[in-house]
């Protein structure tokens, strides 16, 4: 068998993850104090998104170092606890929909019984909250494309800076007009912001416990540049899924030709389809089974 290993456990994202948390908590006691002392459902539900930031973010700060316990020295945890990272990405999304169902029960119920509002203390704290946000975002944005959890992290503060935006506006309308039921729909507005990328997470966190093909990994594309280089002639039980974000995994039976008799041509071969779906697939952690034809008729059990 041939291995090849890369494991993207988010590491190198802790220190500006930990600052995102204390941005987080930082606007959540501002807007939380705020929303007590006004009154404002909105300030109140965008507190409660920030809240869950930086629930979300501990979780992954938390997930990442569990992560790098155990890395194949116990023998019940081979892969290490990689996957406890995705496991707090789906606590995080729960979190958000739960969230969601709050803020919605209580706006309808201000729509109907409308609270007065002082509005310029509340457009003070949006503005504090949309400041952070930004500051939040450029800290994540690279480290979101490498990391579920720093992506979901991320996408909890883009839709918690459109949220701040929700309540600029909706503290204006009452600054302006008087018209307090722009903080209950304000509310509503949040809610909407979060309902779909919670619902996104847990879908890509789904597809991670079920050991889906990753969505960029197009398996007949894999399957025909196996088949492709010299000296194999048929692939079967190919599978690939992944173990956590930045960590696609593969394993597949390599049926090669009669000219491979020896340890040394099946090195070669093991060497030269590792290069093919590191270079072409971003898959660096596989393992492959050298087969002689024939032998998939001996085995008991196959799953193509």
């Amino acid at each position: 068998m041939g291995h090849g290993h890369r494991h993207g456990t988010g590491v190198q994202h802790r220190g500006r993850l930990a600052l995102v948390l204390g941005i987080a908590l930082v606007v959540f006691v501002v807007q939380l104090v705020v929303a007590a002392l006004t009154g404002s459902l909105a300030l109140f539900a965008d507190a409660g998104h920030v809240l869950t930031d930086a629930v979300g973010v501990a979780m992954a700060l938390i997930a990442i170092t569990v992560g790098q316990r155990g890395g194949g020295r116990d023998v019940r945890s081979s892969y290490g606890f990689h996957r406890a990272e995705v496991l707090a990405a789906g606590a995080n999304g729960l979190i958000l929909l739960g969230l969601c169902v709050a803020i919605v029960i209580g706006a309808v119920r201000r729509l109907t019984e409308p609270v007065a509002i002082d509005g310029g203390l509340v457009l003070a704290a949006g503005a504090v909250g949309l400041a952070a946000n930004v500051v939040a975002l450029m800290l994540l944005r690279d480290g979101a494309t490498q990391n579920l959890n720093v992506r979901g992290a991320y996408l909890e503060v883009l839709g918690d800076a459109l949220g701040s935006v929700a309540v600029l506006v909706s503290a204006a309308v009452i600054v302006l007009t008087g018209w307090n039921q722009a903080d209950p729909i304000a509310s509503l507005v949040i809610a909407a912001l979060i309902v779909p990328r919670a619902v996104t997470l847990l879908r890509e966190v789904g597809e991670v416990l079920l050991e889906s093909a990753p969505r960029d990994v197009d398996l007949a594309e894999l399957r025909d540049h196996l088949m492709g280089a010299d000296g194999v002639v048929d692939v079967h039980d190919l599978h690939v899924w992944t173990i956590t974000s930045g960590m696609p995994v593969m394993s597949a039976h390599i049926v090669v030709d009669d000219a491979v008799v020896d340890m040394t041509d099946a090195q070669v071969i093991l060497g030269r389809l590792h290069g093919c779906l590191a270079e072409h697939f971003d898959v660096e952690h596989s393992t492959l089974q050298i087969e002689p034809r024939g032998h998939a008729d001996t085995e008991a059990h196959v799953h193509h």
